[in-house]
């Protein structure tokens, strides 16, 4: 079984494919799990989708159900998760590679960029999640509800969950940047909308607006929209592919 030991915790991953490497994200929030890729909530599934091309790793993500597990405490929050990521790819001695999130991973992407853009020479964000307005009181019934599946983790206590939320979500927009982040990031982007309450279409045309030279997919979940969203993508990939990976 992949799994690699780091700081405490333990990280589950899949390969898939060969080529240049491609790091995968997948949605359900906190619930973020290599298995959720095989639903519907995906329409674009990496460990089908590139694997003729690429080296498609996708991994589950700690405490979110799957095998990963790491300790939780007060001071967890998005950097967490990137230290997880950059594990995974520097125990696999991957210096560089494409970024594909759907739902939550588009703030893991911009945690990962913020960190170390150099590594990422393309990011593509799927229906991000984000934040439009005032934080609203209290916890999120959906998080309540991970947290309540979480009966490994004797040190968990209301008021880490209570800090461990706001970690994550005080700060509204992408959660883990802020506009700024976003207005001077030149890494070349995607950006395909959501259209709900998690996944808000402002926070999607938004950042699309403010990224430089972002390249902006309105509609791409079903039908003749999904094949021209799958066919976009995979130029896009293509052309920010380095040639010495070709």
């Amino acid at each position: 079984m992949p799994t690699i030991q780091h700081g405490g915790a333990t990280l589950y991953y899949e390969e898939y494919g060969k080529g240049f490497p491609i790091l995968a994200f997948a949605p359900a929030g906190v619930k973020s799990t290599i298995a959720v890729w095989g639903q519907p909530m995906a329409p674009i599934n990496p460990m089908t989708e590139w694997v003729s091309k690429y080296r498609v790793i996708v991994m589950d993500q700690r405490n979110a159900g799957g095998k990963s597990w790491a300790p939780i405490t007060a001071q967890d929050g998005w950097h967490s998760f990137a230290a997880d990521h950059f594990a995974i790819l520097d125990h696999l001695k991957i210096q560089r590679c494409h970024l594909y999130g759907q739902c939550i991973g588009g703030s893991f992407i911009m945690a990962l960029l913020k960190a170390q853009p150099q590594r990422f020479p393309s990011v593509i964000l799927s229906q991000p999640i984000g934040r439009v307005g005032p934080m609203k009181p209290g916890r999120a019934p959906r998080f309540d509800e991970w947290a309540k599946g979480l009966t490994d983790h004797p040190e968990l206590t209301e008021s880490v969950l209570d800090a461990y939320y706001r970690n994550l979500y005080a700060a509204g927009f992408l959660y883990s940047v802020d506009r700024d982040f976003v207005r001077n990031c030149k890494t070349p982007s995607m950006v395909l909308a959501g259209n709900d309450e998690a996944h808000p279409w402002p926070i999607s045309e938004e950042t699309a607006q403010l990224w430089p030279n972002a390249e902006f997919i309105k509609e791409w979940k079903a039908g003749a929209a999904l094949e021209a969203a799958r066919k976009r993508v995979g130029e896009f990939l293509a052309k920010h592919t380095p040639a010495s990976a070709c």
